[in-house]
């Protein structure tokens, strides 16, 4: 198992130097932060979204593809074949970054799981229903970021960018700014980290709450507290004053808010692809401790969330930087209010994704709500040469990874039968 370990750790880093850089491209590109602060806001966040919030879409991933119900009889080529995918995710994330392309880990792994399975058992295997779904969520995810981003962006262009005392409309909206940002947040995320006090609240207090309410009760109530606490915090002569790179006060300002933005897109990054680096690792540990496949789903051990989250932040902080530059600054010239609304947007795709296991791309998103900027701002000013690079890698991603996985497991099981 520590070999099997290691692999889904070299998964991670590749999957941190690759995606994460995505995930904080716009906050590096808009000079909203320092590459040096992006890697540590982002190694923070990473690794708690990915180990609080990413049981989810480790799961899918892990029994939805290859359907389990079929490697009942020989459970160890459902092991051989995850210990496939972590080597042809891994390699076709680091040559992707390696040449600065941001590709789809979600993507890789998923091409990997249904290359092994179609060679190991014949086509018919594969979860056809589950990868369906899967792709419309890949092709949705960019559209629902763009029209996010665009509807941010026009509000705050209406209401503060273009108005002629655009510092002073930016204080008026302080308030309702961090409302949006952190009720987001507190209604997606919130609920799953507050169940057990909401359990206690239920159980031994005699709070009537209906079932359904739950989620949106608890949410609500932290975003409430920690609007509150984020309005005290965000005082506008302090701001006001803060040292920065942006020249434009305004644009200052939207700099602090995005840097929450980016601490959200952070997290909600872990949470969705940390499942691409440990699920084949956790499906192989059940089956090493039950000697059977996961038919009834699966329950993640907490060193594995910690294994993968740990390998996200230093690929981030090791290679990432070759991966940044692409997003954050050769689809559209960014500026803070501008990132702020990608991050915004993209964090509340990837989030709302994630709440329903569904392994969505955060590069897909972001670029779309760059893109949904761009259209905004000016057309003309979006650099179709890059956006066109960035497609191929994201077509080209699932059949390289899927050919990689059939390659790579032939090879081992001619090796192991001795013929």
């Amino acid at each position: 198992m520590i070999i099997i370990a290691f692999l889904a750790f070299y998964v991670a880093f590749n999957l941190g130097a690759n995606d994460v850089a995505n995930a904080m491209g716009t906050s590096v590109g808009s000079k909203a932060v320092t590459l040096k602060q992006a890697i540590i806001i982002a190694g923070i966040l990473e690794f708690t979204g990915a180990v609080l919030f990413g049981h989810g879409v480790t799961e899918t991933l892990g029994t939805k593809i290859a359907n389990p119900d079929l490697f009942i009889a020989t459970p160890q080529t459902l092991a051989l074949g995850m210990v496939t995918v972590l080597i042809s995710a891994g390699v076709w994330l680091q040559i992707a970054t390696s040449l600065a392309l941001p590709v789809s880990s979600s993507h890789a792994v998923v091409g990997a799981i249904a290359g092994f399975t179609w060679i190991a058992l014949g086509i018919n295997a594969i979860d056809w229903s589950s990868i369906g779904l899967i792709t419309i969520g890949w092709v949705l995810t960019p559209i629902i970021s763009a029209i996010t981003a665009a509807f941010f962006y026009s509000l705050i262009q209406r209401w503060i960018l273009s108005q002629s005392d655009s510092l002073f409309q930016l204080k008026e909206w302080i308030p309702w700014l961090s409302v949006i940002l952190l009720s987001i947040f507190g209604v997606i995320v919130l609920p799953s980290l507050t169940q057990p006090l909401t359990n206690f609240l239920i159980e031994e207090v005699g709070l009537k709450i209906p079932a359904h309410d739950i989620p949106i009760v608890t949410g609500a109530i932290a975003a409430i507290g920690l609007t509150i606490y984020s309005w005290r915090q965000l005082d506008f002569a302090t701001i006001q004053n803060l040292k920065s790179k942006i020249q434009n006060p305004t644009e200052q300002i939207f700099g602090r808010f995005q840097l929450l933005s980016a601490c959200f897109v952070a997290f909600a990054h872990g949470s969705n692809d940390v499942g691409n680096a440990i699920a084949p690792l956790a499906v192989i540990f059940y089956i090493n401790q039950t000697h059977s496949v996961p038919s009834n789903g699966i329950t993640i051990p907490l060193w594995i969330m910690i294994l993968g989250g740990a390998g996200i932040v230093a690929g981030l902080a090791i290679w990432g930087k070759k991966v940044i530059a692409t997003i954050g600054e050769n689809i559209i010239s960014l500026q803070p209010s501008s990132g702020f609304c990608a991050e915004l947007a993209t964090a509340t795709t990837i989030l709302l994704a994630s709440r329903f296991g569904l392994p969505v791309s955060t590069s897909h998103a972001l670029v779309g709500s760059v893109v949904g900027i761009g259209l905004v701002q000016n057309p003309k000013s979006i650099k179709l040469q890059t956006l066109q690079g960035i497609a191929a890698a994201w077509v080209i991603t699932v059949p390289i990874s899927a050919l990689i996985s059939v390659l790579i497991f032939s090879i081992i099981r001619i090796l192991l039968n001795g013929n």
